[in-house]
């Protein structure tokens, strides 16, 4: 590893999305600065790494101060709990990691010279009147409701990422982040494809939220990643919308891991919770066009490769991806 390689630190990098970055980033040549508080993150999806000279790794709370010596070229911040079980558990948590936490970093890249990139999401349109969602929408968020403490920490997240770069003149880039799935998931973290899947795997009768016709888009890791990668080296500092605009209700959707597992289980209706989004689906077009991006990886391939990694996993590494609160 050459000595002018540029250098990335990703916060985050024990989860699901943060680790498959620092694989990417390595094999472009990175050296890979990892950070992680291992509070929903679990270092067995980097232990890879720690064998490689190009990779190192903080154990740190970027809510608190951060502090890395050397050069920096890149920040990504993928710190946060991404999934309603976690966030529900630990809002506070989830709170600072989006305000604290990004100032600290915003902060960080300005003494580094840095270019920072923040994962957003899709949750900042709330529960949406438009559809389906392009970047220039505002949004449908109850700031109070159960699912505010995310929302609105990631609202806050874009507004001071933003604010730095008009006054400050800091290279920023935001991703708008919508459903991912693929290896090194957490199966029992809240959300509809990972539960769907872990339940398939236990036998268990798939749970479904409301009766069905709400509607999610589900974009494959490998997808994002690369769409993440771009808008990175992009010229672009404005929200950028990066998943997959094939549609499909929950219902559908449980229809299909059904026939991928070859499970005999039923569908079970439970109520739907509180602003829970009834349509999910990302508008595409400026990821497209400034990007050169678009999902490559079809739904059907993706889930037989995310379905074929958990079954290929030990009865305890398939504990370690259920939910830590339990």
């Amino acid at each position: 590893m050459q000595e002018s390689a540029k250098r990335v630190l990703i916060t985050g990098a024990a989860g699901f999305l943060g680790s498959h970055l620092c694989d990417r980033f390595i094999k472009e040549g990175y050296r890979v600065v990892g950070m992680d508080n291992l509070i929903t993150g679990d270092l067995e999806n980097i232990q890879h790494l720690f064998k490689l000279e190009q990779f190192e790794f903080y154990h740190h709370d970027v809510s608190k101060f951060v502090f890395v010596p050397g050069k920096l070229d890149y920040i990504l911040h993928f710190a946060s709990p991404a999934s309603p079980i976690d966030y529900l558990k630990i809002p506070i948590q989830t709170l600072k990691v989006g305000s604290l936490g990004t100032h600290n970093l915003l902060g960080l890249a300005r003494v580094k010279n840095a270019r920072i990139l923040v994962a957003s999401t899709s949750e900042v349109y709330g529960d949406p009147a438009v559809h389906p969602q392009t970047e220039d929408y505002w949004g449908n968020v109850n700031p109070v409701g159960p699912r505010g403490v995310y929302d609105e920490a990631k609202r806050f997240q874009e507004a001071i990422t933003m604010a730095y770069h008009t006054y400050h003149g800091l290279e920023t880039r935001i991703v708008r982040i919508f459903n991912t799935y693929g290896p090194r998931m957490r199966l029992n973290d809240g959300r509809v494809l990972p539960a769907f899947i872990g339940q398939a795997l236990r036998g268990e009768d798939l749970t479904v939220f409301g009766d069905g016709s709400q509607t999610r888009s589900f974009c494959y890791v490998d997808d994002l990643i690369e769409g993440i990668y771009r808008l990175l080296h992009s010229d672009y500092a404005n929200p950028v919308n990066i998943g997959n605009p094939q549609e499909i209700t929950i219902k559908e959707f449980g229809d299909e891991i059904l026939k991928l597992t070859g499970s005999s289980v039923k569908m079970v209706h439970k109520e739907l919770p509180k602003d829970d989004p009834k349509q999910r689906q990302p508008d595409i077009t400026l990821a497209r066009k400034l990007l050169n991006w678009e999902p490559m990886v079809s739904r059907e391939n993706g889930l037989k490769m995310t379905y074929e990694y958990f079954k290929g996993l030990s009865p305890e590494q398939l504990k370690k991806t259920a939910h830590r609160f339990d």
